[in-house]
């Protein structure tokens, strides 16, 4: 079979990823046989070779430019997986902090990247802390920064390329705060800023090296700003006391003696290790005491005010106290005086006047008055009395007393005998009188008993 000269074919490279696929009447279709990928070959020229069947066999080549147009493909990259920043506090607001930088693999709209810091909380929201520039991935300092508030923070810086769809990717951004000396000693012990000097009392037979106390500070800073050392900046006797310059323990030089003052003043300063270093002092009371409990020198006593409401509290306290004590009181004396007037008909009664019967004869003679030289003989006589009785019981008994004669001359003090027996009758007598109109309260089953005395 002969094949026509006018025939022809064409052909293309073989490592192109191009193929011509034959129509007809000598016509080609360039057809594209694997994936094309502008971030790898943006462009291609492709060869193509026209072979006619004549003889000899003519040829002829044409050169084609293809160019692979972009799609937004590639979302942008970060040049770190993670980035660290610092900052000094006490900053200047808008003091820029560092950049963040993404790279997009695409072409024109679709590789212009723009930066955004995602809203987050860490100590508050970290927009209020920094912001970025949307272009270039600056980042700035919002405000002036402190370390003794927030120490540091993260963030989340989001970069987007311009493509439709757009495209993101987010990276995390360590934003670290560097301490300043910025804050000076303060003294826990003895307090610092207290209205008066503590007071430390030290026995007079201390020896060296007595521990007075222990003076304690901090310091807000970090690292080596709080390093601190303790110094004796003034006392009432330098060489009496000494610090320690690490620890802060105060303690005796030397052993004291009745020549020291009784009152020491210090004035203790602590420094940090800064730069600049800040310092604080303190001022310290030791007292040189014979015993701990000797009250001779005297302290200064800080009154802290009361809160007005535990005042109101304390009035009204002492307004109901008072009130109820003198309610007490009144219930007392009333009680006192409803005992005293208080009035039982059963318990009073009038006593009869006792009455004595005549005496018998011989009772006479021997009651015979003592001028007649006779000494009358004693009885004793029991009255006992009944309520509302008005009769009178008498009961002889035998004489107490030996009858004796007048005219005895053994017998002493006669007159004496006599005086006594007679003023005895007569106060029996006047007792009597006086019993009879006086009303005493007693008990219904109780009576009356008395003793007289008959010569």
């Amino acid at each position: 079979m002969t094949i026509p000269q006018n025939k022809t074919v064409c052909s293309v490279e073989m490592n192109l990823p191009f193929v011509l696929k034959a129509t007809t009447n000598n016509f080609y279709q360039l057809v594209l046989q694997s994936p094309l990928d502008r971030e790898t070959v943006t462009e291609y020229n492709i060869t193509i070779t026209a072979i006619d069947w004549g003889s000899p066999r003519l040829t002829s080549t044409r050169l084609i430019n293809v160019q692979i147009s972009d799609v937004n493909d590639n979302s942008p990259l970060f040049e770190k997986s993670s980035y660290d920043m610092q900052i000094r506090e006490n900053n200047i607001p808008g003091l820029l902090i560092g950049s963040v930088h993404a790279l997009d693999l695409d072409t024109k709209l679709n590789a212009k990247v723009s930066y955004l810091v995602l809203s987050g909380k860490s100590e508050g929201l970290v927009t209020s802390y920094i912001s970025i520039n949307s272009e270039t991935g600056n980042m700035y300092a919002l405000r002036s920064l402190d370390y003794e508030q927030i120490r540091g923070f993260r963030v989340t810086v989001r970069a987007s390329d311009g493509g439709s769809p757009s495209l993101s990717s987010e990276v995390i951004v360590q934003i670290h705060i560097i301490d300043e000396n910025d804050n000076a000693p303060f003294f826990l012990y003895p307090l610092q800023n207290n209205t008066s000097p503590c007071n430390e009392l030290v026995p007079k037979s201390a020896e060296a090296g007595y521990l007075v106390t222990k003076v304690v500070a901090v310091d807000a800073d970090s690292g080596q700003n709080s390093w601190l050392s303790y110094e004796l900046l003034k006392a009432t006797d330098p060489a009496l006391f000494s610090i320690g310059a690490q620890n802060g323990e105060v303690k005796t030089r030397r052993a004291l003696n009745e020549r020291d003052t009784n009152k020491q003043r210090l004035v203790i300063q602590v420094r940090d290790n800064g730069l600049p270093p800040q310092t604080s002092t303190v001022s310290l009371n030791v007292l040189l005491v014979d015993g701990f409990s000797d009250p001779f020198l005297r302290r200064v006593d800080v009154s802290v005010p009361e809160p007005e409401e535990d005042k109101t509290l304390t009035k009204y306290l002492v307004i109901c106290l008072a009130a109820v004590s003198f309610v007490f009181l009144v219930c007392i004396v009333v009680f006192i005086v409803v005992k005293v007037f208080k009035k039982d008909p059963q318990s009073h009664f009038t006593a009869a006047v006792p009455h004595f019967p005549p005496a018998s004869v011989d009772t006479q003679e021997n009651c015979a008055d003592s001028q007649n030289g006779s000494l009358s003989r004693t009885y004793r006589y029991d009255v006992c009395l009944t309520g509302g009785s008005l009769s009178s019981e008498f009961r002889f008994l035998r004489p107490l007393f030996p009858v004796f004669s007048v005219g005895d001359a053994n017998v002493t003090g006669n007159n004496s005998i006599s005086a006594g027996i007679q003023g005895t009758s007569e106060e029996v007598a006047v007792n009597g009188k006086e019993r009879g109109e006086e009303k005493n309260t007693i008990n219904s089953a109780s009576s009356y008993s008395f003793s007289l005395f008959s010569f």
